[in-house]
């Protein structure tokens, strides 16, 4: 296979740096065109540079490939040529990987090769994850949602105090919940809560989302017998205290019971648990989970994590319940790359539920998080390899590719200077907020732009079509406030892309 790769004077450096070091075998030219930058190729500019290129003789390649960053339309010089002519990579850093997948590929006129394969390898992910789960053989299940037996290890979500709840909070909760990722839903009982409210929160989840698995937090026995009465799927906790009042109706309903070791000491806490598991056994209960119970750090997180080791040395098949939750809220770091950990040290334990609540505001978003984790442990167990190259990813602040930075002279330099006064627009000022759109079907948050005196409210998701919007309206008047308001909608995009609070006129960071 031989590509051309079109580009401009001022990349072709790193262009040829790119071809030279792709490990692909093959037949690579690099053509400049005359013209400083590759974006800004034409149809008339790459034919030029190709008649200069091939001269008389016939053009002899299989593609060529322009910048990513290509507006022009080259369907009608690639209907002359008999040639496809396709967008590459918008950076020369990712042409070596764009071209090892150039044979087995056919790249787009229109998106960007990275952004392409991208979307590519994300589809591919998926068919991969349900080729992977729908050839497990599952140790039980919960309404259709496979628990053991090498499935994916699902997420298990906890509405915290779901008992002092109203119906419209569990059900924004529970839309966030599964619009996450999350597999089974659990209801969180307050202390002090009644059977009634225990009763009422389930059968208001199961209205809710009747498809999805319940469990009750609890291990009052008067409580779980409630839950158990309103229609969950399973318990947390059953213990030897518990289980000798609730062990029939969970046999009796065959409801899944995730038992605990009792807390009477560290170092019998697996004894315990093996005994309470013999007497669930005993009592009928066919859908057993084992959670030896993950501490916190500074609570003995390591004495726990050998506990789960031990545990499954000597019992293999027992699916294993791991409670990240207390881990992450009990920790001031971001959750990302915790949840992404624990989910490792999860699969290595070959655990079978992640369970955590979004309690705290810093650990707002680990129920996605851990979906994408048990996500991409499944699919690094599957390839035999580290959780990377997946496909899939959590990275979010940090980069797999830098760019370079570009280097410069002092030769016309000039030291920016902020102004120290503005100057009112008569047109008006705006008023940007992050802002949740009732009846906008979702909870999805917006970027909102409020013109005075106006009243206009500009609702988006982007700092782009917020300002186009407000330039088409002719709502400023003002260069200078104009770069104002750009600067503050890219401030609330990036807060509302990461999931972080904003305030016109302060750091986001």
């Amino acid at each position: 296979m031989r590509i051309i790769l079109a580009t401009g004077r001022k990349a072709e450096g790193m262009v040829r740096d790119a071809v030279r070091t792709a490990t692909v075998s093959l037949d690579c030219e690099v053509l400049t065109q005359d013209l400083d930058i590759a974006a800004f190729s034409t149809p008339k500019t790459l034919r030029k540079a190709l008649e200069q290129y091939r001269g008389s003789e016939k053009l002899d390649c299989t593609l060529i490939l322009v910048s990513g960053f290509c507006k022009a339309d080259f369907s009608a010089l690639e209907r002359e040529i008999a040639i496809p002519i396709r967008l590459g990579p918008r950076h020369a850093y990712d042409i070596g990987e764009a071209l090892q997948f150039a044979e087995e590929t056919e790249f787009s006129p229109n998106t960007p090769a990275d952004l392409f394969l991208a979307a590519k390898r994300k589809e591919m992910v998926k068919h991969q994850l349900y080729e992977l789960e729908s050839g497990v053989k599952e140790s039980f299940s919960l309404k259709g949602v496979k628990i053991g037996g090498g499935a994916r290890m699902k997420v298990c979500a906890e509405l915290v105090d779901a008992t002092l709840m109203k119906e419209e909070e569990i059900q924004r909760t529970i839309a966030h919940f599964l619009k996450s990722g999350a597999d089974i839903l659990d209801i969180g009982v307050h202390i002090g809560a009644k059977p009634d409210a225990v009763k009422k929160a389930v059968k208001t989840a199961l209205t809710i989302a009747p498809e999805v698995p319940l469990s009750i937090d609890t291990v009052d026995a008067e409580l779980i017998r409630a839950g158990i009465e309103a229609g969950v799927d399973m318990v947390l906790s059953v213990n030897k205290e518990n289980i000798s009042e609730v062990g029939d109706e969970l046999r009796g309903n065959d409801v899944a019971a995730v038992v605990i070791p009792d807390r009477d000491g560290t170092q019998k806490t697996n004894e315990s648990l093996f005994a309470t598991i013999k007497m669930a056994e005993e009592y009928g209960i066919k859908r057993i989970i084992a959670d030896p119970i993950l501490n916190a750090i500074g609570y003995g997180i390591a004495e726990s994590l050998y506990n789960y080791y031990s545990f499954r040395v000597r019992d293999k098949s027992t699916p294993l319940f791991f409670g990240v939750g207390n881990v992450i809220e009990l920790m001031d770091a971001d959750s990302v790359g915790i949840t992404a950990t624990l989910a490792g040290i999860a699969s290595e334990l070959n655990a079978d539920i992640l369970f955590t609540p979004e309690c705290s505001d810093k650990a707002r978003g680990s129920v996605r998080e851990l979906r994408v984790a048990a996500e991409m442990m499944m699919l690094s167990k599957a390839r035999k390899s580290a959780p990377k190259d997946l496909g899939i990813d959590l990275l979010m602040l940090k980069e797999k590719r830098r760019e370079p930075v570009m280097r410069i002279s002092d030769t016309k330099r000039i030291d920016a200077r902020k102004n120290e006064t503005w100057e009112l627009d008569p047109e008006g000022c705006f008023r940007i907020a992050i802002c949740e759109v009732e009846g906008d079907g979702g909870s999805d948050k917006k970027i909102c732009a409020h013109h005075l005196p106006t009243g206009k409210l500009i609702i988006g998701k982007s700092a782009p079509e917020i300002m186009d919007t407000i330039l088409r309206l002719n709502l400023v008047s003002l260069l200078e406030h104009v770069s104002y308001l750009s600067r503050e909608l890219t401030k609330a995009e990036l807060a509302l892309r990461l999931d972080r609070s904003y305030e016109q006129d302060e750091a986001l960071f």
